[in-house]
């Protein structure tokens, strides 16, 4: 089985159905054992250092891993920098094939993405629709712990987000994930309940702080929603692909967005908000409208390179935390 990266989540179906093994790249650089290596990779070849680390840490992957020939970039519904991570992947050798979320959530649109994505990949709509149902039964047992996350607390914000993150690519094998995950259910079920002193919920892209989630739970608070891993996980029953990626939110723009926000917010009766942005990442300016179209107390958080929360940060989220106490 060769492997496809891909540079956000894409119709992950399609590669399951043609035996490719999905590798979303984001997960690889983040979870890399030196993820600063990967960006003085790119920085060597040319990088700007104002150019976000998400996506030269995907340059960085993908020209480091001899074992990716391929990668499928969304060049619509996620960021603007893909262009040019395109062109200098190219560049390098690497077949790169664009896909692109349409911005008015067009269905026939989407479905023509879809199916030139399966015209490359030699499936047909059968195979894929096979393929769907396999991984919808793991991401109902992914669902699952996120309900444990926010009813009963037998799971933490970070076991929350690991999960559900890891729904983009299924770990490169969507039934040895399955296996994990049902060994992980098994153990947060036999958890005794736990009620945390204060119920957040982190919206925006996954954050490239190491060490987020730990830092709240010493201090008793409990991320008990995290937005776009979630959408990861599809968190919606139907059983047709194109409707599925309509549904999904996070390609369409902020205001599809914060409906599922707000719904979450009453939901897991979240009290306060971290809304994280990624260093020059346009998303930033998002922020003004997440202000003003939510009712109750944001922080917004900035990263930028892989690593721990530095001190200012650290006490930005202490100050929150006790406003919210």
């Amino acid at each position: 089985m060769a492997k496809v990266g891909f540079t956000t989540t894409i119709p992950v179906e399609v590669l399951v159905a043609a035996g490719e093994t999905p590798v979303d790249l984001n997960n690889v650089f983040i979870t890399s054992p030196a993820p600063h290596a990967l960006l003085e990779v790119a920085e060597r070849a040319g990088y700007p250092r104002s150019v976000c680390a998400w996506i030269k840490g995907i340059y960085g992957v993908v020209v480091q891993s001899p074992d990716i020939r391929t990668v499928i970039a969304v060049t619509q519904g996620d960021c603007s920098n893909t262009h040019a991570l395109m062109e200098t992947l190219e560049l390098e050798g690497i077949e790169v094939i664009p896909f692109a979320y349409p911005y008015d959530r067009h269905q026939g649109l989407l479905k023509l993405q879809i199916e030139q994505l399966m015209e490359r990949f030699g499936v047909s709509w059968l195979k894929v629709k096979e393929a769907k149902r396999e991984l919808d039964r793991i991401r109902e047992k992914v669902w699952l712990i996120d309900e444990l996350t926010y009813t009963t607390g037998q799971v933490t914000g970070e076991e929350n987000h690991f999960y559900q993150v890891s729904c983009s690519d299924f770990m490169g094998d969507p039934w040895s994930f399955e296996k994990k995950v049902e060994e992980f259910l098994r153990e947060a079920q036999e958890r005794f309940p736990t009620k945390p002193k204060v119920r957040l919920g982190f919206i925006g892209v996954p954050p490239i702080f190491t060490d987020l989630y730990s830092y709240l739970e010493d201090k008793g608070v409990r991320v008990v929603f995290n937005e776009v891993q979630r959408q990861f996980t599809m968190p919606f029953k139907t059983g047709d692909l194109v409707e599925q990626y309509l549904l999904y939110t996070y390609p369409y723009g902020i205001f599809p967005r914060l409906e599922d926000i707000k719904r979450e917010i009453e939901r897991r009766r979240i009290q306060g908000l971290i809304h994280y942005t990624q260093s020059f990442c346009f998303r930033q300016i998002e922020d003004l409208i997440v202000r003003r179209c939510l009712k109750i107390p944001v922080l917004s958080l900035e990263g930028d390179r892989p690593g721990p929360l530095d001190a200012r940060t650290g006490i930005r989220l202490d100050a929150f935390v006790e406003m919210l106490l």
